[in-house]
């Protein structure tokens, strides 16, 4: 499974804006329909809320990819 990791700028991002950002979804419409087919994990967990937090430490996962959140340089 491919395992990237992605720096926080603040304390937080929502999931989302996570998918966009990382290359995982199109647009917000395509991330709104994985959210919502079930096809997102946080941390191990099937996630259906598109705009959960996601903080340093969270792992998301869609299909074989995997997004490390790590925290960004203060």
């Amino acid at each position: 499974m491919p395992n990237t990791s992605f720096s926080l700028r603040g304390d937080h991002i929502t999931l989302d804006a996570l998918l966009k950002a990382q290359g995982l979804a199109d647009s917000g419409g395509h991330a709104k329909q994985l959210i919502a087919a079930g096809a997102v994990r946080v941390n191990g967990e099937v996630e259906t809320r598109r705009g959960r937090k996601m903080r340093a430490g969270d792992r998301v996962t869609l299909g074989d990819d995997e997004v490390v959140l790590v925290a960004g340089a203060a």
